[in-house]
């Protein structure tokens, strides 16, 4: 108002001022536009893909690249082989998904910050932009546990990732950073956070993802920016170090999973996991109201429910809340290298490995889906209910990337209906008639409606590419099922360990039961001996025989050397309310700090002195082994020992008593005979022998188990370990000790 009201009386002065007055309004408010313009093309949030083909974008990811100064073959590789494969693949982003340096001292067993590992990648990554020319924006990296070991503050003196990452040289400083892929008439979004603990730990306690309840609702709005507009799909993909399977709940209870199923996102990419584990660890979620306790903790199958129901195709119909979680091998050992495509909404990838050297070429099939690994709902309800344009269906395509010229592209279907495969439809593929200045896809027509049955594993496609030298390179045959039919697989043991057990839930579960097991294990026999004065000995056993009997014949031996019954009970006690040993939890620093079952007892920054217990369910791996395999069998053993001593008492009473009975001289000779043979095998007690090599055994993991400790916290064996070090070998001895005599 005031800038009008100045040229309204600037109007009644002069005309020739009125002109210049619109002139410079003119000028100001065209300046204003193309600022706005500029300002909308350089918003780091939106990338504008440009070039073609139109239809399809695709993303690199990379993950637990483990950069090490003990190891430089892993930057050297990485250096010559994924900067020149990036400029063939020329992909819209790059994800990098954590533990980009290893952190951990040759010996493997101390786990701290090394500033050389983190120049190196610095350099490495430098370097490998520079030969993929790609811009830099491109790439997206997040820290992983090994990038967080030793960092008590994210921004502190140690705290590497910060200053030598992409993210952190950027600006990227949020715990959550997005990127949205737009082409003509798609949104892909792409949403990546660091769930590594605020308080970074050394390992080995160091092992889980911890998304905080500020993360939660930080990934819940950028996962929705998009969900007001309406003039283009989109397509949500998220990407994080931890698997869900090692990703602890907030402090409200809250999940990621809960924040991906709102969403409806399409895949979670992670690493962490490597491939000493299996290739085939991918899991499949979907919302279940239905489900009980026992599957909230565990998933026996990589598809979350048993059964597919039908689509509903009505207005009103709730979207369908589920997600694929796809963990991919390791840059450490198996060179392993992702490449990931959005095609009309269809996701799907290819993973291929660099351990033989560079790939002449690399296919990824973009439609028909891999039946194995597509949203199998969302896909069924597309098909139904038409929701999706059938163009999308017309077509077989493919992204072909190769270092020579393609001279061929041939893509062949096999029916396997009658046991073997038979080749169905083979036909050449072309190069899209559009524009390919990003890279090459190809296309053939097909009659998908032939293509359509119940089975999700009838029909198998491959594809085939030869290039200008005559190289030919083929794709794995994939199931695919034009219905939306999902071919459910089954995890391996060491699959479903990693992938199926949801560890944050069960670490307290475990370590109470594992504790309620021993307390039981010393107190019911104990109660039975007192309280009714019910006496099980070897010889009510052997007159009376039964395996209850036998057990708690078994259980009563160790209480009647009280010494050695209170010394396992006050152990126990020792577990669950002292610290079980100090240790040095950050990259440097004089305050030691103790570890007890809740976790790491860590003050707060904030000077009040209160303490906080950091590090569960990490804690897991110290705590759990302990207990299970050193706690527990030399219980046991200690139970063994008491009862092989009641048995060689008994043979030896025995013994005495027949050679005090007034028998015939023949039958005497004989007994004694008899009685000398067994009491000549009793005194060599050879089972006694052999738990002696048993408890020797425990000592020797437990002792490892120690050193492990010792090293990886720098902590002195006399002032910091004493209780939980010495109480083990102790107790051992002290049963081998009071089973030596039959007294």
């Amino acid at each position: 108002m005031k800038l009008r009201t100045q040229t309204q009386k600037s109007n009644a002065i002069s005309p020739h001022r009125e002109r210049s007055t619109w002139l410079l309004l003119v000028v100001v408010a065209t300046v204003a536009i193309l600022c706005g313009i500029c300002a909308a093309e350089s918003n780091e949030g939106v990338t504008h893909v440009r070039g073609g083909p139109d239809s399809v974008v695709w993303v690199v990811q990379l993950s637990d690249l483990h950069f090490s100064v003990h190891h430089p073959n892993r930057a050297l590789d990485f250096a010559n082989l994924v900067g020149p494969a990036l400029s063939v693949i020329n992909p819209s982003l790059v994800l990098i998904t954590g533990d980009l340096t290893d952190g951990k001292s040759k010996d493997l067993l101390t786990m701290k910050q090394n500033e050389d590992e983190w120049v190196e990648y610095r350099t490495v990554l430098d370097t490998v932009i520079k030969r993929s020319r790609l811009q830099k924006s491109l790439f997206f990296d997040l820290r992983g546990n090994h990038d967080s070991f030793g960092v008590p503050v994210v921004g502190a003196s140690f705290d590497f990732f910060s200053k030598y990452s992409i993210n952190g040289q950027l600006g990227r400083n949020g715990s959550v950073n997005s990127v949205t892929l737009e082409t003509r008439d798609w949104k892909h979004l792409f949403v990546g956070f660091d769930s590594t603990m605020l308080t970074g730990l050394r390992g080995p306690t160091n092992l889980f993802g911890h998304p905080t309840d500020q993360l939660l609702k930080d990934l819940d709005l950028e996962l929705s920016q998009w969900d007001s507009q309406s003039e283009k799909l989109v397509t949500k993909i998220s990407f994080g170090h931890f698997p869900l399977s090692f990703s602890a709940p907030s402090s409200s209870g809250r999940t990621l999973e809960d924040v991906f199923l709102k969403h409806s996102i399409s895949a979670y990419l992670c690493g962490h996991l490597h491939t000493k584990f299996g290739m085939n660890l991918k899991r499949h979620h979907q919302l279940d109201d239905h489900s009980s306790s026992l599957q909230k903790l565990f998933q026996f199958n990589i598809h979350q429910s048993s059964f597919e129901s039908t689509a509903n195709c009505s207005m009103g119909a709730p979207p369908i809340q589920e997600f694929w979680e796809w963990e991919m091998g390791d840059w450490r050992k198996s060179r392993a290298f992702r490449i990931l495509a959005i095609d009309r909404g269809h996701v799907s990838y290819v993973d291929t490995d660099f351990k033989s050297g560079t790939k002449r070429a690399i296919i990824l099939p973009t439609f028909p889906l891999d039946s194995r690994f597509m949203l199998t709902s969302s896909c069924r309800h597309n098909y139904e209910c038409q929701s999706v344009a059938p163009s999308s269906y017309e077509t077989i395509r493919a992204l072909v990337f190769s270092l020579s010229p393609i001279v061929s592209v041939v893509a062949r279907v096999y029916d396997s209906r009658s046991g073997n495969l038979d080749l169905v439809l083979e036909t050449q593929m072309i190069k899209h008639s559009g524009d390919n200045s990003r890279g090459n896809l190809y296309v053939a027509p097909w009659n998908y409606r032939a293509f359509e049955d119940a089975s999700p594993d009838r029909f198998w496609l491959q594809i085939e590419a030869n290039d200008i030298a005559g190289r030919s390179t083929l794709t794995e045959l994939r199931p695919f099922s034009i219905n939306g039919h999902s071919l459910k697989l089954s995890w391996g043991w060491k699959e479903f360990l990693v992938m199926g057990c949801q560890w944050a839930s069960l670490y307290y579960p475990l370590f109470w039961s594992a504790l309620y097991f021993l307390f039981i294990f010393l107190l019911l026999p104990k109660a039975l001996l007192v309280f009714p004065k019910k006496i099980y000995t070897y010889k009510n056993f052997i007159a009376n025989k039964g395996i209850v009997n036998g057990v708690l014949w078994f259980l009563q031996e160790l209480c009647r050397i009280p010494t050695l019954w209170f010394g396992w009970i006050g152990y126990l006690f020792y577990l669950m309310l002292c610290p079980w040993f100090m240790g040095q939890v950050f990259t440097e620093g004089k305050n030691m700090v103790y570890m007890t079952y809740m976790g790491w007892a860590i003050e707060t920054s904030n000077g009040k002195g209160k303490v906080e217990y950091v590090g569960s369910p990490d804690i897991m791996v110290v705590v759990l082994p302990h207990l299970l395999f050193v706690v527990l069998p030399a219980i046991l053993v200690t139970g063994a020992l008491t009862a092989e001593r009641a048995i060689y008492r008994e043979h030896m009473l025995a013994f005495l008593v027949k050679k005090k009975d007034d028998i015939c001289m023949d039958s005497r000779k004989s007994v004694l005979n008899g009685s000398m043979v067994s009491n000549v095998h009793l005194s060599k007690r050879l089972i006694r022998k052999l738990l002696f090599v048993v408890c020797l055994a425990i000592c020797w993991k437990h002792f490892m188990n120690c050193r492990t400790l010792l090293k990886a916290y720098e902590m002195n064996p006399v002032l910091h370990f004493l209780g939980y070090g010495i109480s083990i070998p102790l107790l051992l001895a002290h049963a081998i000790s009071k089973t030596r005599s039959a007294e």
